[in-house]
């Protein structure tokens, strides 16, 4: 467990605060099931949900505390999903974390510039914005990903196409989930039932709101892109299709007259001449190829390929 003084330098504390100060308190879902005896906190922490327990990000109003979880598309370098419970009240902040994220943001926190506003939801806005703040490099390393794909399919390298691209649309679709639910939360933030955020501090969530909503537009676009690009693809499978048909029915055009002369003779009546012609043989294959070049002639002129 990690206790942290929420001010300009979020300085970290050996031990319980002095009442009347704005805390952060830090914990694992292990510690929240054993139970944490923090004075003045004791009767509303176990309220606080467990990371382990979070699967949307979501905001409940309490009477007099603001409770609920984050879960992030993120996953740690072991592959555990990053996510975390939160309980705010007025003067305290209780996250539950098994990844130690809000950690790192802390961590930034006091080696960057200073909180803009010395309170709890001041401090919550700060990790909210930390959350969000490469965001928009991620998105836009997979819409490179993307472009990498498109010139692919255009050049007519097809392999392995849908594979990679329903791991794109996995993803993104998790990205524009994340950010649906995260503008659900904030905007539930910003109705203040039980006024814990101060005017400065419903102003930083405004500003929160909005970088939301636009990298929720961004991920948006690529879900739209990511349908050009199927389609893209299935229309270069038809034209691959279409070529191998065209060849097809040239080569059935070319020997269908062919297929003519192969069932006439091929009758073999007594009366027919060229049977015991001395040159019907070669005569037949004489005119099998002038057949053949008059066809491929035709269909040349006519642009058929």
């Amino acid at each position: 467990m990690y206790l942290y003084n929420i001010c300009a330098t979020m300085e970290a504390l050996e031990k319980a605060p002095a009442p009347g100060g704005n805390t952060l308190v830090l914990l694992t879902s292990e510690e929240l099931k054993k139970g944490v005896t923090i004075p003045d906190l004791e009767h509303i922490i176990h309220h606080t949900p467990s990371a382990q327990d979070s699967h949307t990000c979501k905001a409940e109003f309490r009477h007099d505390d603001l409770c609920g979880t984050i879960v992030t598309p993120r996953r740690t370098k072991d592959g555990a999903p990053i996510a975390f419970g939160y309980l705010l009240t007025e003067n305290w902040a209780v996250l539950c974390d098994d990844t130690g994220t809000v950690r790192s943001a802390v961590q930034h926190l006091q080696k960057g510039k200073s909180l803009r506003v010395l309170g709890v939801g001041g401090f919550f806005c700060e990790l909210l914005e930390w959350l969000t703040m490469k965001d928009l490099h991620h998105l836009q390393r997979l819409e490179d990903e993307m472009d990498q794909m498109e010139e692919r399919v255009l050049s007519g390298e097809l392999d392995q196409f849908n594979s990679h691209m329903n791991t794109l649309r996995k993803e993104i679709i998790r990205w524009l989930r994340y950010y649906t639910q995260l503008d659900d939360m904030v905007c539930e933030f910003q109705e203040n039932e039980n006024a814990l955020f101060n005017d400065s501090e419903l102003r930083m969530l405004h500003m929160v709101e909005k970088r939301i909503g636009r990298l929720n537009s961004e991920a948006q676009a690529l879900r739209e892109y990511s349908i050009q690009l199927r389609e893209l693809f299935q229309a270069e499978i038809d034209i691959r299709q279409n070529k191998i048909m065209k060849i097809l029915t040239i080569v059935t055009t070319v020997f269908l007259p062919l297929s003519l002369v192969v069932g006439w003779y091929g009758m073999n009546f007594v009366n027919m001449p060229e049977l015991t012609w001395k040159y019907g043989y070669p005569a037949i294959i004489i005119i099998s190829t002038l057949i053949v070049a008059l066809c491929l002639w035709i269909m040349k002129k006519k642009k058929f390929w």
